[in-house]
Parts: structure tokens; C-alpha cells; sequence
């Protein structure tokens, strides 16, 4: 592999997922399988320089300056892979003066010196800026050989996401030590970079975790896990040029990188400013606008979350009654809340909604609507028969026990089951029949419109056509509308859109509960367009959702399309070396 074929290659697969991470390890893996650079007969074989480090070892027993090490097991049965003829398998302790972790310091509140924690080893190397510091009476105790030298590396040993970290130090200050968190491997008569590449490749630092002892989710590497540590070994003279090469293609990698940050960027702002002038229209202009947009989008979205923004544009239009044009002929909302419609039979004793004094959470996030809309609270609503009833599921002592579900019964809902406006029925529980029977509260059905308003607030649902009568957890509210004053459908647009997530933010803001119960809903303020521009935005908001949804099916495919490419850039990448490789054997 080289500069010339990854950059030949680059634009092809420049948006994978992961592009740039996935080059990284591959070029790393490249590197330690012995395909990165051609071997030179040349070249002292591994097997001397393992000789070699057998004599400087046995040297610096003698003269006192590291203690004699127990025997290793041979690696054999621990070899990942085969390697060059001039390559050896070999395991971290041999090729080290020293690896051991560091100790618990005695931690002074100023004046001392500064102790190599896992929060100071980053990728980017050493960050002493978050050092604490250790007593200089405790650090007078401390052995010569804890001191960290010029070349040696830092290996994180603890902690879910920092464990694995491995860092070359240069040039470190005097008397620098490292935590009980952090262990040094002081390498000898071998490149530490080369040793560096491979704890830092998938056979390694991708398994650290999982190979990890410990408890309370508090994963570990031993010293003597990292002193049997197999390697992967070349001649010195082949790993100083694998070190050189994996240098020259990662700041090629930086480069790729920073050109595809600029490019998300500059996608980004020009995303921002077509969604900026449609959320925040122009009258003049707005149609123009708007088309622009749609039509300009496809071209910039390459993330999910751009398509979430505008999918969140969309709802914020529908919901202020720039959507859609507004027919004078329509009947005005006002007109319609002023009548007071029949209830079906079955609601005529229904329960009352507990009016309870609420700030109120539509401050500041009602927007100027058109001239035939207008706002009105839930309570108001449900007092005018448009809200037929809503309620949450079965509290306290009338919800049911984990022993009365079963892999059959009534479908029982609960806030987990509602995702990205639906309900995901296979995730539902089942609650036994005869137990279900008991229960009058918390009944939902086809074309209801389901909310979560508890833990995880916020989610909503439509209930599709030709749903059997299902039970709903104390988390979830239902919503029934009459549909002769208020679509269902447009309700379901208000429940997603900035006019009520922002209200249950607002109410979430002045209690340390996280939850919005069905009283201070009642308080919440909606925007009511005409019946009829109703049923125009809900067809409206249906196509731009739809297009909306071939936008992520387009990505989902590109993405696809980008990962089999990249996957054969790399197969391709690969083929050379190997090749190279084959003919020098």
C-alpha cells in the first residue's frame, strides 16, 4: 500500500462509515502482518535480534539494574497468524527491560510533582495538564526504575473506553512517575514505535476489553497479562521502515480526514441555511424557498441527522400554517371550537381530568399562526368533546405483576415499545387474559395517538387500522380524538413538533422528575387549523415524510455502496503486498 494508491482510490469511498477509521486499522494491520513494506534479504532475521536482547538482558541482570525474569511459555498455541520467514512470534516480557504498573501515589494538594494518570494518556499523546500531583516526600521513596525514560510506553490498564490507550513518551520530565492505572513497557533492542503499531491493532487493543479481568464493570490488564502479550516480531531494520511507512500514510489519514471535516462543514452550513430561511420564512419568498431546499437536500444530506433536521423542518412548518396555503372557503378553527360536539355513548360518564394549577409551558413557544387557525389547551379541548378522552395505564397496586405475563394475552404497551413514531409490537409484552379483564383503565385502540410522559418522555405513536384493543403502561398516555373536529393524523404531526416537545420540556425544567403527568397536559396549548387544511397538511406532511424516508433509504444504500467499496479498495490495496511478498519468498 502507498500515498499514491489511497489517494487515487480515496473519493470512491471517501463517505463510508468509518472510512478514515477503517483505513487506520487496516493500514496498522497491514503493518503488523508484514505487508506494508517489502522485506530486504538483507536484513538481520528476527532470530538474531532476539539472541541479541537475550544477552543485553542477562548484561543488565548482572550489573543489578533489572531483576532476572520467570521463564515464558513458548507462543505457539498463541499466534494469531503466519508471518514473513524472517519474522518470529515472540511475547512482550521478552522483549522488554521492564513492564509493571505503577503505584497508588500519596497525593499532594500543591506543591508536588505531577503523576501520569489514564485521564493523561490520550490518543494524542501525554496531557500532564490533568495530572494531580504526588508528595515529593513519597516520591523520594520510589525506585529508579519506576522514573519514565525517553521511548517508553504508557499503556492504560483500567476503565470501560480508556483501557488499551498506548502512548510513545519523548523526552518526559524528571522523575515522572505513573499511577497504579497505567502500566510502562520499557522496550529493549526493538523499535517501541514498531511495539506501539501493535498494541495499538485490532489483535490487540480491540480485544483488551474483552480479555480483561476485574469486577464491578471495572475491567483490567494485568501486568502479567501484558508481560505474555504475543507480538509479532520483524528484523529492527524492518521495523524501523514499517514504523516510517505507518507514519507517512497516518498523516496522510489526517489530511483525508481534515478535507472530509471541511466537506461535512461546508455541507452543513449550506444545509443550515436552506432549512434556516424555510423555519424562518420569508413571505415574499417562502415558496421559493421551500422548493429550493427540497429540491438542494438530497445533495447535501449524508447523515441521518440531517435528514432528522428536516424531518423536525417539516413538522415546525406544518404545525405554523406555512405548509400549505390557506383556503378562505375553509371553515375557521375558532368557528369549530365554539361548537360543542356530541359524545359517543360509552363516553357519557366519563372520568373528569383533575384541573391543577400549572405555569404555564407555552410561554415563548407559540408562533404567530395564520388568521383562520387558532390555539387552544388540551382541557379546553377535551371540555368541547374534540378530545374524547385520554388517559395513561394502571397504577399502584392495579398494575400488574411480572408473574401475570406470559407469551400469551392481551398486547400490554409500555414506553419502551414506542420508536421512531411507532409502535414496534414484537417488543410488547402479553398480559394474561383473565388479569386484563380486571383492568377498566388505560385501554388504547386503532387511530389512537400514544405518548410517553414518563422516564423516557416525549416518544410518540400513531395506532394503525385493524388493532385488537390493547393495554398501555403507567408511562404512556393515549390520546382519542373526534375526527370530525381534530385529525388524528394532524395530531400526531403536534405531538412530534417543536410547539409540544418544547412545552414538555418546559414542564420536565421545573421538577427533578422526569415526567409529565396527564393534569399538566391538560394545561398544554395546540395550534387548530380549519377541518380542512387539516386533512391538506396531514397529505402534505405524508409526501415530504415519504420523500424524507427515500432520502434515508437513498443514504442507507450509499452507505452500502461506499462500505463494498472500501471493502474492495482494501482487498485491492492488499493484493500488491501480498504479491510483493510472495515473490520475495
Amino acid at each position: 500500500m502507498n500515498a499514491e494508491c489511497l489517494l487515487r482510490h480515496y473519493e470512491r469511498i471517501a463517505d463510508a462509515p468509518d472510512a478514515i477509521a477503517r483505513l487506520r486499522r487496516f493500514i496498522l494491520d497491514l503493518a503488523v502482518h508484514g505487508k506494508l513494506v517489502p522485506p530486504d534479504p538483507n536484513d538481520e532475521p528476527a532470530s538474531k535480534l532476539l539472541e541479541r536482547i537475550a544477552t543485553e538482558k542477562a548484561r543488565l541482570v548482572t550489573a543489578g539494574e533489572i531483576r532476572k525474569a520467570k521463564p515464558l511459555r513458548t507462543v505457539d498455541e498463541d499466534a494469531d497468524f503466519d508471518v514473513p520467514a524472517t519474522w518470529l512470534w515472540t511475547r512482550l516480557g521478552i522483549v522488554t527491560s521492564y513492564i509493571q504498573r505503577g503505584k497508588s501515589p500519596k497525593y499532594a494538594a500543591s506543591g508536588g510533582s505531577p503523576v501520569v494518570s489514564q485521564r493523561c494518556v490520550q490518543w494524542g499523546g501525554l496531557d500532564l495538564t490533568v495530572a494531580k500531583q504526588i508528595t515529593l516526600e513519597s516520591l523520594a521513596h520510589y525506585e529508579d526504575i519506576r522514573f519514565l525514560r525517553d521511548g517508553d510506553l504508557l499503556w492504560n490498564s483500567t476503565g470501560t473506553g480508556t483501557i488499551g490507550r498506548v502512548i510513545r513518551l519523548v523526552d518526559p520530565p524528571e522523575k515522572l512517575v505513573c499511577d497504579s492505572h497505567v502500566t510502562v513497557v520499557r522496550c529493549l533492542e526493538v523499535d517501541p514505535e514498531y511495539i506501539r503499531i501493535w498494541l495499538r491493532s485490532n489483535h490487540v487493543y480491540a480485544l483488551t476489553e474483552d480479555r480483561a479481568v476485574g469486577s464491578t464493570n471495572q475491567v483490567e490488564l494485568t501486568a502479567q497479562m501484558a508481560i505474555n502479550q504475543v507480538v509479532p516480531l520483524p528484523p529492527l531494520a524492518e521495523q524501523h521502515r514499517i514504523v516510517a511507512k505507518v507514519d507517512e500514510l497516518m498523516v496522510l489519514c489526517d489530511r483525508l480526514e481534515a478535507a472530509r471535516t471541511e466537506r461535512e462543514a461546508t455541507r452543513d452550513r449550506l444545509a443550515a441555511a436552506s432549512l434556516a430561511r424555510i423555519n424562518v420564512p420569508d413571505p415574499e419568498t417562502f415558496q421559493a424557498d421551500t422548493r429550493f431546499a427540497l429540491d438542494a437536500l438530497p445533495a447535501l444530506t449524508t447523515r441521518p441527522d440531517q435528514i432528522k433536521q428536516l424531518r423536525q423542518t417539516i413538522l415546525n412548518l406544518a404545525v405554523r400554517g406555512k405548509l400549505v396555503p390557506q383556503d378562505p372557503k375553509d371553515e375557521p378553527a375558532s368557528e369549530l371550537l365554539k361548537k360543542q360536539f356530541e359524545l359517543p355513548n360509552r363516553y357519557l360518564r366519563r372520568r373528569k381530568i383533575i384541573k391543577e394549577a400549572s405555569v404555564d409551558a407555552s410561554d415563548g413557544v407559540l408562533a404567530s399562526i395564520p388568521e383562520t387557525w387558532a390555539y387552544a389547551r388540551i382541557q379546553n379541548l377535551y371540555d368541547a368533546n374534540i378530545v374524547i378522552d385520554y388517559a395513561d395505564g394502571n397504577h399502584g397496586s392495579l398494575y400488574p405483576r411480572n408473574s401475570e405475563f406470559g407469551e400469551e394475552g392481551v398486547t400490554f404497551v409500555s414506553a419502551k415499545d414506542l420508536v421512531d413514531g411507532r409502535v414496534v409490537w414484537e417488543t410488547c409484552s402479553k398480559l394474561n387474559r383473565d388479569r386484563a379483564g380486571q383492568l377498566t383503565k388505560g385501554w388504547a385502540q386503532t387511530g389512537d395517538v400514544l405518548l410517553t410522559h414518563n422516564a423516557t418522555v416525549g416518544r410518540v405513536a400513531k395506532v394503525p387500522e385493524q388493532v385488537e384493543p390493547f393495554l398501555l403502561g403507567t408511562s404512556v398516555t393515549f390520546y382519542r380524538l373526534n375526527e370530525h373536529a381534530l385529525h388524528s393524523d394532524y395530531f400526531f404531526v403536534v405531538l412530534q413538533s417543536p410547539v409540544w416537545q418544547r412545552q414538555l420540556e418546559a414542564i420536565m425544567a421545573q421538577t427533578t422528575r422526569n415526567q409529565v403527568s396527564i393534569q399538566k397536559q391538560a394545561f398544554f396549548t395546540i395550534p387548530i387549523p380549519p377541518l380542512a387544511e387539516q386533512h391538506r397538511i396531514v397529505a402534505k406532511v405524508g409526501e415530504l415524510m415519504a420523500l424524507c424516508e427515500r432520502l434515508e433509504a437513498s443514504l442507507s444504500r450509499g452507505d452500502g455502496t461506499r462500505r463494498r467499496l472500501l471493502d474492495a479498495f482494501l482487498h485491492e490495496a492488499l493484493e500488491p503486498a501480498n504479491a510483493a511478498l510472495q515473490a520475495a519468498e
